[in-house]
């Protein structure tokens, strides 16, 4: 097996390379969208208005509460349906994979946001500044201490998920492995190195977060 997977690793490296750009570029895009749309999620969630939040509250838990492979279906077939025009499947992936993330980064940041001192939230006030202004200067600087890890741990899970978007062959590690074992016959050898490479690539950035977070109790 191990001389197999090694010819495997020769012949095909260009296609496991090329699979593992996709996949990271599918993870780095999930986890800035999703960043970007969880944090607008997450302050419409912590409004102090209950109508206001009804809505992200039961995004969260309906996003939460069923299975990503569901979601992914669901935008392939949906989205284009919705939107009336044939979408590439990447971009209906990718929408699932974001909306699926958003949700959980919501709930990162609010626990990020409700982990600072609200003695803050008092200070700030008491010099006269306004919600917005408390937010951004004061609150959400100390807040990204508390976030970034956990934003870090989103992308290495964000990396295995996109496991599931094979389904659709959109040119990730996994559907390069099923071309690959379909072309030559090595279903085990084939996976075995796909194994491999989401390990590094987990166990690399899983180290590099860690130091991230090491760095950051350095400088309190």
């Amino acid at each position: 097996m191990f001389e197999t997977m090694i010819e495997l690793v020769i012949k095909y490296w260009p296609v496991f390379i090329e699979g593992t750009i996709i996949t990271l570029g599918f993870a780095f895009l999930t986890v800035i969208l999703g960043t970007f749309f969880g944090g607008i999620i997450a302050l419409l969630k912590m409004s102090k208005n209950w109508f206001v939040r009804i809505l992200p509250c039961a995004y969260i838990e309906i996003i939460r509460g069923t299975p990503l492979l569901l979601q992914l279906y669901v935008f392939y077939y949906l989205l284009p349906m919705a939107i009336g025009v044939d979408i590439p499947k990447e971009i209906c992936v990718l929408t699932a994979l974001v909306i699926n993330s958003s949700a959980y980064v919501a709930e990162i940041i609010r626990a990020g946001i409700q982990a600072v001192d609200k003695g803050q939230n008092e200070a700030a006030k008491s010099l006269g500044m306004s919600n917005f202004n408390m937010m951004v200067k004061i609150i959400l600087p100390q807040a990204i201490k508390n976030i970034l890890p956990a934003l870090g741990n989103e992308f290495v899970s964000v990396i295995k998920e996109t496991s599931l978007a094979s389904v659709f062959f959109v040119g990730d590690l996994m559907t390069k492995q099923k071309i690959i074992a379909s072309a030559t016959g090595t279903t085990l050898e084939a996976l075995m190195i796909v194994g491999v490479i989401y390990f590094i690539l987990t166990f690399s950035l899983t180290k590099l977060m860690n130091y991230f977070e090491w760095r950051f109790k350095q400088s309190d």
